[in-house]
C-alpha cells in the first residue's frame, strides 16, 4: 500500500492539452471527496472545475499535500515547476508525482522537503524482486480493458466495471496499472516502470489466485497499436491472462494521438488483434464489448455512435459514464 497524505491541491501546472491533466481528472472523478482545489500557473487552459487555491488558501482548508495532477508525455518533470514546488513544500504541503521523473531525484525539492519535514511521495515506482512470468494458468476470472489508443478511457471503464460487478453482489478487486489508478485504489504496480522483461511477471503478480466467481478488473495501458507503448500493452495482456477485454475508444479519434502518421484501425481489426495476442496466454480470451468515450457528444448522439459500433463490431457498446453496463456485464464468460 502507499501512504498517501490528502486532501489534495491538484497542480496542473501550465498545460493545455486537456488528455495531459488526466491524473487531476481522475481524482477529481473517483475521488472528488479528497481534492480541495487546483493550482493553475499561468497559460494554463485546463479547468477542473474546482476552486483556484493559493498554497496558504489549501493549507487552510485542509490539503496536506500538493499532486502533481499532469503527466507530460515523457513523463518528465517541468524545470520551471520546481521552485513553484518548493513553495509549496514550505507553505506546508507533501508533494506527491506520478511522473518517470522521480521527485527523490531532484536536489532541490529534496533539500526543501528535509528542512520543512514535508514528504516527497513517488507513486510510480515498482515493487522489488518481480519475478518473470509463470505462464501458470490461475483461478478466478479477470476482465482487463485494452485500448484503440492511449487516453481512450481504459482507467475509467475499469472503475465504472468494476463497481457495477460490485453492484451486481459479485466480489471483484480493481487492480490499478498506472499512477493515476495507483492514486484512486491506493495500491497496485506501475506498468510501464518495470523493466521490460518482467512485464508479464508483474501482471500476474497483480492478478494472483482468487475464487472461482473472483473478478479481478484491470486497468490496461497503451495500446498494441501505438508505435511507442505497444510494449507495455502486450506485456500486461500476456501476464494477466484476461477471460474477458473491453475495447475502449474515443469518438472522433481516427489517428493515434500525437503520430498522425498512425490511424487507428478498423475497430473489428483491433478486436481480432487483442484476442488473437490474448490467446498466446489465454486460449479461451475474447472481447465482449465496447466502452465509447462519447466526450463532446450530446445524449441522443452518443447514443448513435454506440449503436452504430455495436452494429459494426457485433459486440455490446456503451460509454460507462452516460449508459448502464449491464449489455457488457452480461456478455462475461
Amino acid at each position: 500500500m502507499i501512504e498517501i497524505p490528502g486532501p489534495h491541491l491538484l497542480f496542473l501546472g501550465d498545460v493545455t492539452n486537456p488528455l495531459d491533466a488526466k491524473t487531476a481528472m481522475g481524482l477529481r472523478d473517483w475521488r472528488p471527496e479528497r481534492c480541495i482545489g487546483q493550482y493553475r500557473l499561468p497559460g494554463c487552459t485546463v479547468d477542473l472545475g474546482l476552486r483556484d487555491m493559493n498554497f496558504s488558501d489549501a493549507v487552510a482548508a485542509g490539503a496536506k499535500d500538493i499532486v502533481i495532477g499532469v503527466a507530460p508525455s515523457g513523463g518528465f518533470l517541468q524545470t520551471e515547476w520546481v521552485s513553484t514546488l518548493i513553495e509549496a513544500i514550505w507553505s506546508g504541503l507533501s508533494v506527491v508525482s506520478g511522473l518517470h521523473r522521480k521527485l527523490s531525484e531532484q536536489p532541490e525539492l529534496v533539500k526543501a522537503a528535509a528542512a520543512s519535514g514535508q514528504q516527497l511521495v513517488d507513486v510510480r515506482v515498482p515493487p522489488a524482486l518481480i519475478p518473470i512470468a509463470s505462464g501458470r494458468q490461475r483461478s478466478g476470472k479477470r476482465l482487463l480493458t485494452v485500448g484503440t489508443d492511449c487516453c481512450v478511457g481504459k482507467k475509467y471503464s475499469a472503475l465504472a466495471l468494476h463497481r457495477s460487478i460490485k453492484q451486481r453482489g459479485i466480489a471483484a478487486t480493481f487492480r490499478a496499472t498506472g499512477q493515476t489508478g495507483i492514486l484512486i485504489a491506493g495500491a497496485g504496480i506501475p506498468m510501464d516502470a518495470v523493466v521490460s522483461d518482467f512485464l508479464s511477471g508483474a501482471a500476474e503478480t497483480l492478478t494472483p489466485d482468487a475464487a472461482a466467481d473472483h473478478w479481478d478488473v484491470i486497468e490496461g495501458q497503451g495500446s498494441l497499436f501505438h508505435p511507442a507503448y505497444a510494449a507495455v500493452s502486450l506485456g500486461l495482456l500476456h501476464g494477466s491472462q484476461p477471460d474477458a477485454m473491453v475495447l475502449c475508444h474515443a469518438t472522433g479519434r481516427t489517428v493515434i494521438d500525437e503520430y498522425e502518421n498512425y490511424p487507428v484501425p478498423d475497430l473489428r481489426e483491433c478486436v481480432a488483434q487483442y484476442e488473437q495476442a490474448a490467446q498466446i496466454t489465454n486460449g479461451q480470451a475474447r472481447v465482449v464489448g465496447v466502452s465509447l468515450n462519447t466526450l463532446g457528444l450530446d445524449d441522443a448522439s452518443a447514443l448513435t455512435a454506440c449503436d452504430e459500433i455495436g452494429s459494426l463490431t457485433g459486440l455490446p457498446c456503451v460509454d460507462p459514464l452516460r449508459h448502464a453496463l449491464d449489455p457488457v456485464l452480461d456478455a462475461l464468460p
